[in-house]
């Protein structure tokens, strides 16, 4: 089997193997399909994927898990402009249907939760309603309705929601499933009452089934093993299975960073297609990015499809791609910065590196050919200039890129050194080159002056950030460096901020010897994965942060609470709620930030994560001439230098 191979689910071809799943992307309007999920899907379908899973519905108005989460019965309208998006571009368009019981949220009906048992939602704490036989046939009921819905609005079938909150798996793991009666004697009864009610409703259309196999609490929980017979029984009421890991104790593992590994359920979905013997197609999903691993994965028989889709969030032609240009797909780097948005922020679904992802309809195409074609300068070869430099030369202008450095990708590769972040340094790999295919003339090494800066009719000035002073006293005789600085040492790439070069390469970083601590102002990736880094190299660390919880920012990726597990096992000492107040040549004074009592911590070293600030020297000498993006104006994430560059660009042609 190959990834571009046509895949039959029940008479309708897939024109590959290739599923964008469903996910969260806050689009709706209201809980109604919007036409912003439109515009998303339909770049996905003409992008190449060969099945598309739209957003999971609500079967019944008792589940409302987040403000913009759609309700079936809202959806007939948007589900019918979709399934002419399917028939439009060969895509087999689906509906994914399902109800979140315990694990929803009343916050937006006001109303108690349904779940099988009275057990309380591991983050809000909530207890739920232990559901009666009337809840029961209601949300069974609900489920047919969707389906009939979703059939006669023309899309080709359903997929039921078994996996990560899922009333459905609720009720088939001991975890949540503690009744006394029949739905607790034969737990897979409200399953199989659900399936039996869809298949009859879906007539000859397909109905998938997305299904945790693992719970990751083999206590109680689905266990690989006990999952087998659980699919046994079910799979004659479905089309195809999607097979997923994680629980009410285990959210997290659903759609975990850059932490674990890419693929880690291949193996799982393995055992599953093995157990069922060829009954129905087995989609693999898990962190797999890459189109190399799954090729490799259908090629070895771990499955039969396979489910992509935070890549094609980065990367919505990755289907057409696949076929035409392989080594041109932009990369999915694990972050979940932006595509992991079930929060009540309600960020709109996006990408750091495709920002234009979930604002198909907001923000302007950037490819394309420019009406004039123009001569013009970038200097700074970090993520902002890079992404100039390409949607530039992609435009048809004629580029030159100019870096001080000998490297292009800045503090990105910088970062890609921490813990769980190595990926990122693909993006900036992809960047590069493909700004070199886009015959960008990139000039590492050099330095550009200011008079050539203010000489050059067009520039765009990307110079990036330097670190920031300390804002805390520090004794003569100490040392204190920036996390850039331990990160660029440890890679061995002596990048701008790295430690003069006798460090290089080695796995502390070359700090001096004794206790390192890390001070962490931010609450972000940075200082963590620097602690995380060090801890593995067998320092001893305490990290030191003004907050309540250790990496709070970490909340929005996902990774909060298993960036605090892996410290702790780490051994990782952790100071909370205190400022870094003093430097000394072994010890460090910390204060309490709401009784104001001051500590002492022995450290023979610092490693400060505050932010750096714009390195904006070239612009001011310039006289401001041309256009500043990135760190250079203020510090910036990928995502926002990524959409900076793009927008500069296209200014520029309208200027």
């Amino acid at each position: 089997m190959r990834l571009t191979d046509p895949l039959t689910l029940r008479g309708r071809a897939a024109p590959n193997r290739l599923m964008f799943g469903p996910h969260e992307t806050n689009l709706g309007l209201g809980r109604a399909i919007s036409h912003r999920h439109l515009a998303y899907y339909e770049r996905r379908a003409a992008g190449g994927a060969g099945t598309i899973v739209v957003e999971e519905a609500s079967v019944h108005p008792s589940d409302w898990p987040y403000e913009r989460a759609p309700l079936a019965t809202e959806c007939a309208e948007g589900w019918s402009d979709l399934a002419e998006i399917g028939r439009r571009h060969g895509t087999v368009m689906l509906a994914a249907i399902g109800h979140s019981g315990g694990q929803g949220s009343s916050a937006f009906n006001q109303a108690a939760l349904w779940a099988p048992s009275g057990v309380p939602e591991v983050n809000t704490r909530e207890v739920p309603k232990v559901m009666e036989q009337g809840d029961i046939d209601e949300v069974v009921a609900g489920f047919g309705d969707a389906t009939r819905l979703a059939v006669a609005a023309g899309l080709d079938g359903v997929e039921v929601n078994a996996g990560q909150h899922s009333l459905v798996r609720q009720f088939l793991s001991g975890l949540t499933n503690m009744r006394g009666d029949d739905y607790g004697a034969d737990k897979a009864r409200f399953a199989r009452e659900v399936l039996e009610t869809v298949r009859s409703a879906a007539g000859e259309r397909i109905v998938g089934l997305r299904f945790s196999a693992d719970e990751l609490a083999p206590w109680a929980g689905i266990t690989p093993e006990a999952a087998g017979e659980v699919l046994a029984g079910l799979v004659g009421f479905v089309d195809y299975v999607v097979v997923v890991r994680g629980a009410i104790f285990s959210v997290a593992a659903t759609r975990p960073d850059g932490h674990d590994p890419a693929g880690f359920n291949l193996d799982l979905a393995k055992t599953m297609r093995d157990g069922l013997n060829g009954a129905v197609p087995v989609f693999a999903q898990g962190s797999i990015v890459d189109v190399d691993m799954a090729a490799a994965a259908l090629a070895d028989g771990k499955c039969d499809a396979v489910e992509m889709t935070r890549a094609q969030i980065a990367e919505p032609d990755l289907g057409r791609k696949l076929v035409e240009a392989p080594e041109t797909i932009r990369p999915c780097v694990l972050c979940n910065q932006m595509c992991k948005v079930r929060d009540n922020r309600n960020p709109l679904v996006t990408c750091i590196g495709e920002p234009r992802s979930g604002h198909e309809t907001v923000d302007p195409d950037c490819e394309g050919w420019a009406r004039e074609p123009l001569d013009l300068t970038v200097v700074g070869g970090g993520v902002a200039g890079l992404e100039a430099a390409r949607v530039a030369a992609g435009r048809g202008h004629r580029v030159r890129l100019v870096e001080r450095s000998d490297r292009c990708g800045g503090v990105l590769r910088t970062a890609a050194t921490g813990a769980g972040r190595s990926r990122l340094a693909a993006l900036a790999d992809w960047l590069e080159a493909e700004c070199r295919r886009l015959d960008v003339r990139i000039d590492t090494g050099t330095e550009a002056t200011a008079d050539e800066v203010a000489a050059a009719e067009h520039v765009i000035v990307a110079t990036g950030g330097r670190a920031s002073e300390p804002g805390y006293d520090v004794a003569a005789d100490v040392t204190v460096r920036t996390v850039a600085e331990v990160l660029d040492a440890i890679a061995g790439t002596g990048g701008s901020d790295a430690v003069g070069g006798d460090a290089a390469g080695e796995p502390d970083g070359g700090l001096p010897a004794g206790p390192v601590l890390v001070w962490d102002p931010i609450g972000g990736p940075w200082a963590i994965s620097a602690a995380e880094v060090l801890a593995h190299a067998g320092r001893e660390v305490t990290l030191v942060t003004p907050d309540l919880i250790v990496g709070t920012m970490l909340s929005l990726s996902g990774d909060l609470a298993p960036a605090n597990v892996r410290l702790q096992q780490l051994g990782v000492t952790l100071v909370k709620r205190a400022k870094l107040r003093a430097v000394r040549s072994t010890e460090v004074d910390v204060e309490d930030r709401f009784r104001g009592e001051t500590r002492t911590i022995k450290a023979a070293c610092v490693v400060d994560g505050s932010h750096r600030l714009p390195d904006h020297d070239v612009w001011d000498a310039a006289g401001g001439h041309g256009t500043r993006i990135g760190d250079c104006v203020a510090p910036r994430s990928v995502h926002e230098a990524v959409l900076e560059a793009r927008r500069a660009v296209l200014a520029l042609e309208e200027a």
